[in-house]
């Protein structure tokens, strides 16, 4: 610890940027820091925020040390959350002071709210009684502390009558501490009645939070059967030990659900956090998480991050999930990570998911973690019935994409006033627009990758950089006049057809790219759920573990979509997706069917998932991965070099593959081009490293980044440990 002195003393700041080590400032006298600290210190022109940080500082002339500026009046970073950071910047090969970035993302929050004004009722008497100020006097009784503008909308006045009654004396000022920004959950408030399966997962996972050690425990229960129902059981207990939860989901921007069934059972809803929250609304719950004040927090990867002050309890839901996968700046699988933070804190972690990820399926098999199983959904509701429709036997209607199987059978549906799902993981109205005439295929000008219709907006538009344009009449290349056609199928396509075969079906279509953000697409699965639409039409959003109660048939497009790809774990995901979107249909106990549209009905993953046999379908799987020493068998790690130019991006990437050290237990595929090789006018090459499961990565990697050549010019080069993309 950095203790008072009358001379200047030093320590170690980490600041938020790419630096490898904490750099050294000068302690002012009568300035006390202790290792988490959140400090302002100069960096070149500028005064950042950065952390002290633990270990021996850097021996230099005191004469040359820039002094530390302010130390917030903010609680310290505990020692549990420096070590995850470390831990994180030293597995992910990414400097911790990008690491440290992600714990300061609320700056405003780094001083403590200010307090708000008030008012509090006198014994003085107003000069004369109206109707309006009787309100207000009867409801301000009891001594309590109001705002103006709150007092007078509780009362039903404007607030000149309240203004008036304090000009009287009647009310006096008093300062009133910042509002929480959710109420406090209550662990007793709606106790639910849980089948025999679920009381025993549930005592299983309570038992693990009361021992106050960390361990695994991995929540496998078939879709609808009550999952979040048990890990509340998990939160309720960490409440009742004084302990703070966080609940990771993968798209907490869209599971509006999820907080009204957390407020059911504990009579408050969970604070938030992902990248949607205001800005205010940010720093508030950052400042009242690191201050104890908040209990639960239902976030996005990124909270893992969040200062909590007294966490007890992690739970990843839908653990399988690939956004839980960070591709930027530092490459991190929060589900993963998650695991590391409960190990660093020593409290237990919660894996939920209908469809575990094969990592997590094998650290069970062995004992890492263990598991607790529900096969069965809640009140004895049935899974749906899962067939194929053979495309090549029932295929759609010329210029189609349903086939009349899954037509007749939306018939049906309709006329039963139930629900229909459609299925297809692909946004917009066609992935690729060419010319009739002349073969011209609209491409992206900075990536190397088609841009897709958007017909509802009338817009070309690069997926990968964000590129659009207006979709033209006639074609560029030879000027042609209505002769664009588009190729292929999305989403907005779908509903071009599903509304000609039915015309006065209310249709939604749900995609993450649609007008109106998050809000409106809270609004539409508020709205399926209440029974507000007839057809739902969309992408991968849609197997998000909504809750459709009258949903009763799932149409999967193209079920063979995500097997082409040339992805080790193309099989485990389609498994994975097509399992969570079949899943919708019949939550409530009405018969339901899945149709999956393929060209592949014997494929492995469609008879895995039309028998119901999940389990045939992971021991065949791990096998696979096994003979192939991949994880969670192998290790992998993918090394991507980009740059202005292909010939320094190819250039780098060799230099580093001659860098590479001799190693028994790893070796390099590639440099090759990446099968997207060129996004937002950056060339890239990939080089893949493969190696035995206690191999040293890092260290293999870090000496081939050292021995390499010098990045120079426009080259950049990004490590991706335990690569989840390999485009």
């Amino acid at each position: 610890m950095i203790e008072d002195s009358p001379f200047v003393a030093a320590a170690p700041v980490l600041v938020p940027m790419p630096a490898e080590r904490p750099y050294t400032y000068a302690v002012p006298a009568g300035m006390r820091v202790v290792p988490g600290s959140i400090v302002r210190v100069p960096l070149g022109p500028r005064q950042v925020a950065g952390i002290v940080w633990d270990g021996a500082v850097e021996k230099v002339d005191a004469k040359k040390l820039r002094p530390i500026e302010q130390v917030f009046d903010c609680p310290p970073i505990d020692r549990a959350m420096r070590r995850f950071v470390d831990w994180v910047a030293q597995y992910t090969l990414s400097p911790p002071g990008m690491v440290a970035r992600m714990l300061l993302r609320a700056p405003e929050a780094f001083d403590p709210e200010p307090w708000i004004e008030g008012l509090q009722r006198t014994f003085a008497k107003p000069d004369r009684m109206t109707e309006a100020r009787t309100r207000v006097l009867e409801t301000a009784e009891g001594g309590l502390a109001w705002t103006r503008s709150g007092l007078a909308h509780a009362a039903g006045v404007s607030s000149t009558v309240v203004d008036g009654l304090r000009a009287q004396g009647v009310f006096q000022t008093v300062m009133i501490p910042p509002r929480p920004v959710v109420a406090a959950p209550d662990p007793g408030y709606a106790v639910p009645s849980l089948t025999p399966d679920q009381s025993d997962a549930a005592e299983t996972l309570r038992a693990n939070v009361a021992t106050g050690t960390f361990g695994v425990t991995l929540l496998d229960g078939v879709t609808g059967s009550g999952k979040t129902e048990v890990y509340f059981e998990a939160v309720a207990a960490a409440l009742d030990r004084g302990k703070q939860v966080l609940i990771l989901l993968p798209e907490i921007a869209l599971t509006h659900a999820f907080l009204e069934r957390f407020q059911e059972r504990f009579g408050a809803k969970p604070a938030e956090w992902h990248s949607d929250l205001p800005p205010r609304m940010r720093e508030k719950v950052w400042r009242q998480v690191a201050e104890g004040g908040v209990r639960v927090v239902a976030g996005a990867r990124s909270a893992l991050f969040l200062p909590f002050r007294e966490l007890g309890l992690i739970v990843v839901d839908e653990e399988h999930d690939p956004a839980y996968k960070q591709e930027d700046r530092v490459f991190y699988n929060a589900r993963d990570m998650a695991v590391v933070r409960g190990h660093i804190g020593g409290f237990p972690v919660v894996l939920a998911s209908a469809t575990p990820s094969v990592e997590s399926r094998v650290n069970a098999s062995q004992g890492r973690y263990s598991r607790a199983v529900l096969s069965a959904r809640f009140a004895e509701a049935a899974l749906p019935d899962l067939k194929t429709v053979d495309m090549r036997r029932a295929p759609p209607a010329r210029g189609g994409f349903l086939s009349p199987v899954l037509l007749g059978h939306m018939r049906q549906t309709l006329e039963r006033k139930e629900q229909s799902l459609l299925f297809l993981n692909r946004r917009g109205y066609a992935p690729l627009t060419l010319c009739r005439v002349c073969g011209h295929r609209f491409g992206c000008p900075v990536c190397s990758a088609w841009l897709v219709e958007h017909r509802f907006r009338g817009q070309l538009v690069c997926h990968h950089c964000g590129h659009n344009e207006r979709r033209p009449e006639a074609c560029p290349e030879c000027g042609t006049l209505d002769h664009l056609v588009a190729c292929g199928p999305g989403v907005e396509r779908i509903a071009e057809e599903v509304v000609a075969h039915f015309p006065d079906a209310r249709t939604i279509v749900l995609s993450s790219d649609l007008m109106g953000g998050v809000r409106r697409l809270r609004l539409e699965l508020e709205a399926i759920a209440n029974g507000e639409a007839d057809i739902v039409i969309g992408t991968q959003l849609v197997a998000k573990g909504h809750n459709f109660p009258n949903m009763t048939l799932v149409g999967v497009v193209d079920a063979d979509l995500g097997l082409a790809n040339g992805d080790p774990r193309a099989a485990e995901r389609t498994f994975q997706l097509l399992s969570q979107v079949t899943g919708r249909a019949g939550r409530t106990g009405k018969k339901s069917l899945g149709l999956l549209q393929t060209f592949q009905p014997d494929h492995p993953v469609m008879r895995a998932i039309v028998s119901g046999d999940a389990e045939a379908f992971y021991e065949r799987e791990i096998a696979e991965r096994e003979r192939a020493g991949l994880p969670p068998f192998g290790r992998l790690a993918g090394v991507i070099v980009s740059a202005a130019t292909r010939a320094e991006a190819e250039g780098h990437a060799r230099g580093l593959r001659r860098a590479a050290p001799q190693a028994t237990d790893l070796f390099v595929l590639g440099p090759a081009e990446a099968p997207l090789s060129l996004i937002g006018g950056r060339h890239r090459f990939r080089l893949l490293i493969q190696g035995e499961r206690r191999a040293d990565m890092q260290g293999f990697i870090r000496t081939m980044l050292a021995e390499g050549p010098k990045i120079r010019g426009s080259v950049r080069v990004q490590v991706d440990i335990d690569p989840q993309s390999f485009l």
